[in-house]
């Protein structure tokens, strides 16, 4: 029954050094993330700190915040190296990082048979980033600079905007043509969908589609 299944327990965070060399590989690579989160936040799984949360919660957010920053900077510095303008590298690059959390979670609920939460945890991240991601450090810049108002690469934006709800358009009669299920069909449309989606958005970018 997909509504019965067991809860994992996670086990606390442990540094230690492995014993494989596959394992050895993985814990040198995450080390420069795992270790800063290690030291600075309290382990929620281990039952002594978990009176410590609020400083886990709020902890989180700023590690967020400061990786998010430091992935955008070195992102621009790496497209202005090799000559990818920032708005293709946002679009391409970054897109796929950020969204990397949405896919592991909607993974992971959706092995426990929660496909609708992974559907709707998608659809409802980029609500989010775009009513509150976007607007909040906007209005922070103004309310710092006395109300200057942030100035925007606007060049392409309808385009976009129109590329973008016919695009949803096109997902939701998708789904509804698989009858609402989540397949490996559907799946693959959607993988075509975004290619379709990159292409067309390059193309406006790099003005071989004309664009208001």
């Amino acid at each position: 029954d997909q509504g019965e299944f067991v809860e994992e327990e996670e086990e606390p965070l442990d540094i230690t050094w492995p014993d494989t060399c596959r394992r050895r590989v993985t814990y040198l690579l995450l080390l420069p993330i795992v270790l800063p989160l290690w030291l600075t936040l309290p382990d929620m799984r281990k039952p002594h700190l978990q009176r410590w949360f609020f400083i886990t919660f709020i902890g989180s957010i700023v590690w967020i915040g400061l990786f998010s920053y430091l992935m955008v900077w070195w992102a621009n510095e790496v497209g202005e190296t090799i000559g990818i303008p920032a708005e293709v590298m946002g679009l391409t690059f970054l897109a796929a990082g950020t969204s990397i959390p949405d896919l592991i979670t909607s993974v992971i609920v959706a092995r426990k048979g929660l496909g609708d939460m992974a559907v709707s945890s998608s659809v409802g991240s980029n609500i989010f980033d775009v009513t509150v991601g976007l607007p909040f450090p906007w209005l922070l810049y103004s309310a710092i600079n006395l109300g200057e108002p942030v100035i925007v690469n606007s060049k392409g934006m309808l385009c976009s905007i129109i590329l973008l709800c016919l695009m949803l358009l096109i997902v939701i009669v998708s789904i509804a043509a698989f009858q609402w299920r989540m397949s490996k069909h559907l799946g693959l449309v959607m993988f075509f969908l975004y290619t379709v989606f990159v292409t067309l958005s390059l193309l406006v970018e790099y003005e071989y589609i004309p664009c208001l």
